[in-house]
């Protein structure tokens, strides 16, 4: 029988620790909600503001936004501190270098929009999501196909590929270049080895940097393909 790792591993216990981190940070931060806010209040409500209007306002709309302001929150913070346990030394792995963390938030999302689309439009959603408007009867054969795959099975899966693909190649990026520094430096005895090792060293530091960017930037990505997929199932007879 093969080993379906169902054990409670590291992986998990970061994605646990995300929520308490979450939790604790925001509980925190908006304890005493004072009109002069203090530096960790400002941060907490600027981080809300972001995704209040980024996230919510300019994608959603005025009309809509309000009510997922609380989910498109949830799911940026969610993915980012995630993401940022791969740049803590004492932890070092980001939760969704694992495909199967990434194919359970890809599919939360997934349900999410077909869900809006479902009980706002009811089953003429999946007419409205795959028969393009204004396209002549010959082509729709060709097209709704398509349209089917884009939609529901393609667009989840490059969801969370997207993410998975991204942590996961710049951890080991960064991983392969602190061991290859600490290798050349403290195992090998050539002054040319050595020296090697500190320029690989001062290289790993912009990488760390980089791979910090990427964290942010596709918990953004994200969050933002979400709010878009929302809307497309919110306003699914626009089209």
């Amino acid at each position: 029988m093969a080993d379906w790792g169902t054990g409670f591993g590291k992986q998990m216990l970061m994605v646990v620790l995300s929520v308490i981190v979450i939790s604790l940070f925001f509980s925190y931060a908006i304890r005493k909600q004072s009109l002069v806010p203090s530096r960790v209040q400002f941060f907490a409500e600027a981080c809300y503001g972001f995704a209040r209007n980024t996230l919510g306002r300019e994608i959603l709309g005025e009309k809509h936004f309000m009510a997922w302001v609380p989910f498109l929150f949830t799911v940026f913070f969610f993915v980012l501190v995630n993401n940022l346990f791969g740049a803590i030394p004492a932890l070092q792995l980001p939760s969704f270098s694992h495909a199967g963390a990434a194919y359970a938030m890809a599919a939360i999302v997934w349900f999410t929009w077909v869900g809006v689309g479902v009980k706002l439009h009811g089953l003429r959603y999946f007419k409205l999501a795959t028969v393009p408007s204004g396209v002549p009867g010959w082509l729709l054969p060709l097209l709704v196909p398509i349209e089917i795959l884009s939609n529901f099975i393609i667009r989840p899966i490059t969801h969370s590929l997207r993410l998975m693909a991204v942590m996961l190649a710049g951890h080991i990026i960064v991983m392969l270049a602190g061991s290859g520094a600490e290798f050349l430096i403290v195992q090998q005895e050539s002054l040319g080895m050595n020296a090697t090792g500190v320029l690989v060293l001062f290289g790993f530091i912009p990488l760390y940097f980089l791979e910090l960017i990427m964290m942010v930037l596709q918990a953004f990505v994200f969050a933002l393909l979400t709010a878009i997929y929302i809307q497309g199932a919110i306003e699914a007879d626009a089209h």
